[in-house]
C-alpha cells in the first residue's frame, strides 16, 4: 500500500450500517395491572401512569399506581402465602420453583432483554449480554441453596424472616429484582416487590414468568408506583424486611421511617467509584476498562467508576488515549447492536446530568464532549469528561448518574489512596497495575465493598455486593445474601 493510498484508508469517513435488533418476537400489553395474590387486579384508585421509551419519547405502556390500599392488600396476599403454603414447603421444593424461574428466563432472554431496552435506554448488547443473563443466573445460583441453608450456616438454626418488601431502581430493572426475589425466596421468605416508576415493564414479565411458573398465589406480588408507593410498603407494619436499591437520600429517608421497629433493612445506596490508574499499567487496557465502567452504561451504575485517579507521569497519555477511544463510542438508538452509548432514563434524570455539566465548569473545571451527533428525540448525552479539577469540586464529591468522568492525578500511592477515599461514598473502586503487590495494598485500605483489579464491573451471583459509608449497609449476592433473609440463632 503506499503513502497516498495509506492515507486514503484512515482519512474515509466511514459508519457501520445500522444493525437493529427485532421487536417481532416480544409483546407489550396496552395496559399492565398489579400483580397480587398471583393474578393482575385493577389498582383500587383506578390510577395509572405512562412507562416511556427514552429513546423516542413514545408511550409503551400504561401501568396501574398502586395506593396505600393496593400495597397493603399484596402485603396481606404475601403474609398469607407465607403462613399457608410457601413456608410449610420443603426447601427442595422451593428451590425447583426458583429453578424453574430461571429456566424460563433463560428460555424467554431475547424478549426481556428487548423489553429492557426499550423501556430503560441501555444498549441492546449490556441488556443481551449481561442484564439478563445474570438475572437468570441469579436465580439458578440461589435455586441451590434453598435446601442447603443449614451447611451455609453450620452450627446454626435457621428460619425465614417472614414478608420482604423490596424496593428495586431504574438503572438495572430486572437484575436488582433478581437480586432481591431470589434469595429471599431461597430462605423461605415471601415479597412485595416495587419497581422504579420509569421501568416497571421487565418487572410486570417476570410477574408473568412467576405465575406461570405455579409458585403459589401471593408467594410473589409486584406493585407498581412512583415514591408514595415505596412508602407505603416500607411504613407498613406486618412487613418484616426491607431491601433498598436507589438513592442515599432515600436510604436515609427509610432508615428514619424503620428507626425503632422491628422490621430489619438493607440498604445499597449511591457511589463515586474512583479507578486507579498507576503508571506501571496496561495503559490501552485501562483504558478500555475506564470506557466500560462509565460510558457503556451511560454511567447509570452506582457502582460506575466516574472518577479516574491516573498516576502523574502517564496522565497526559491515558487523557489523550481516553479522549480517541470516546470519539469512537457510537451513541444512538439503543436497540440499534451498534450502539456503545444509549439514552438517558428520563428527562429528569437527563436534567440533572445537565445540572452537573454546568456545575462542573463553573467551579473551573475543563469539560471534554465526544463529538457523536444526538438524535433530534429522546433523552441524549455525550460521553464527557472534567480535567483540571480539586477533590472538593462537587463533580468529585457526588454522584452524577451520567456518562460524565472526572479525573484527577496523583504522584504516589498513599495520595492516590488518599483521594479514593476522601467521599462520602464507598460502593466500588478499581485499581490498575503491573504489580500484585500494589494491587493487595490498595485494596486492603480503599474503603469500598467492591474493588476490581485489572478490570471493572464484573459480577458474579457467588460474590457478596455492598457498600461502606453512605453508599449503605448490608450486602446482595453470595452467602452474605442470604443472611440478609434469615433469622440466624
Amino acid at each position: 500500500m503506499d503513502e497516498t493510498t495509506s492515507k486514503l484508508a484512515f482519512d474515509t469517513d466511514w459508519q457501520y450500517d445500522p444493525a437493529p435488533e427485532s421487536t417481532d418476537h416480544i409483546r407489550i400489553d396496552e395496559q399492565y395491572e398489579l400483580f397480587i395474590g398471583g393474578e393482575f387486579v385493577a389498582p383500587k384508585e383506578g390510577r395509572y401512569f405512562d412507562s416511556i421509551n427514552p429513546a423516542n419519547e413514545q408511550v409503551l405502556a400504561r401501568v396501574a399506581a398502586a395506593g396505600k390500599d393496593d400495597v397493603a392488600r399484596a402485603v396481606k396476599a404475601a403474609r398469607k402465602a407465607y403462613q399457608t403454603s410457601w413456608s410449610t414447603l420443603k426447601p427442595a421444593e422451593r428451590g425447583k420453583y426458583i429453578y424453574r424461574i430461571a429456566r424460563v428466563l433463560q428460555e424467554r432472554a431475547r424478549e426481556f432483554a428487548v423489553i429492557e431496552t426499550l423501556d430503560g435506554g441501555k444498549p441492546i448488547r449490556e441488556s443481551r449480554d449481561i442484564d439478563i443473563p445474570l438475572a437468570a443466573a441469579h436465580f439458578f445460583y440461589y435455586a441451590g441453596w434453598a435446601d442447603k441453608l443449614e451447611y451455609a450456616f453450620p452450627g446454626k438454626q435457621v428460619a425465614a424472616l417472614g414478608v420482604a418488601g423490596q424496593i428495586i431502581p431504574w438503572n438495572f430493572p430486572l437484575l436488582m429484582a433478581a437480586w432481591k426475589i431470589a434469595p429471599a425466596l431461597a430462605c423461605g421468605n415471601t415479597v412485595v416487590l416495587k419497581p422504579a416508576e420509569t421501568t416497571p415493564l421487565t418487572a410486570l414479565k417476570l410477574a408473568e414468568v412467576i405465575r406461570d411458573a405455579g409458585l403459589p398465589p401471593g408467594v410473589v406480588n409486584i406493585v407498581t408506583g412512583a415514591g408514595d408507593t415505596g412508602a407505603a410498603l416500607v411504613d407498613h407494619p406486618d412487613i418484616d424486611k426491607i431491601a433498598f436499591t436507589g438513592s442515599t437520600a432515600v436510604g436515609r429517608s427509610i432508615q428514619k421511617s424503620l428507626a425503632g421497629t422491628s422490621t430489619k433493612y438493607t440498604l445499597e445506596l449511591g457511589g463515586k467509584a474512583a479507578n486507579i490508574i498507576f503508571a506501571d499499567a496496561a495503559i490501552d487496557e485501562a483504558v478500555e476498562g475506564i470506557v466500560n465502567g462509565i460510558f457503556f452504561n451511560q454511567g447509570h451504575v452506582c457502582c460506575a467508576g466516574s472518577r479516574l485517579l491516573v498516576q502523574e507521569s502517564v496522565a497526559d497519555e491515558v487523557i489523550r488515549k481516553l479522549k480517541d477511544r470516546m470519539e469512537s463510542l457510537i451513541v444512538g438508538d439503543p436497540m440499534d447492536k451498534n450502539t456503545d452509548i444509549g439514552a438517558i432514563n428520563s428527562p429528569a434524570q437527563l436534567a440533572k446530568i445537565e445540572d452537573y455539566l454546568r456545575i462542573g465548569q463553573a467551579e473551573g473545571g475543563e469539560m471534554y464532549q465526544s463529538s457523536a451527533t444526538l438524535p433530534t428525540t429522546g433523552y441524549w448525552c455525550r460521553p464527557t469528561l472534567f480535567t483540571g479539577v480539586s477533590q472538593s469540586n462537587r463533580v468529585v464529591q457526588e454522584e452524577i448518574f451520567g456518562p460524565v468522568l472526572a479525573i484527577q492525578t496523583f504522584r504516589t500511592l498513599e495520595e492516590g489512596l488518599d483521594k479514593a477515599n476522601n467521599t462520602p461514598y464507598g460502593l466500588s473502586g478499581g485499581v490498575w497495575t503491573d504489580k500484585g503487590a500494589k494491587i493487595f495494598k490498595m485494596t486492603r485500605a480503599i474503603r469500598a465493598g467492591v474493588i476490581w483489579a485489572n478490570t471493572f464491573n464484573k459480577f458474579d451471583p457467588a460474590s457478596p455486593f455492598g457498600g461502606y459509608k453512605e453508599s449503605g449497609m448490608g450486602r446482595e449476592g453470595g452467602l452474605h445474601g442470604l443472611d440478609a433473609y434469615l433469622e440466624l440463632s
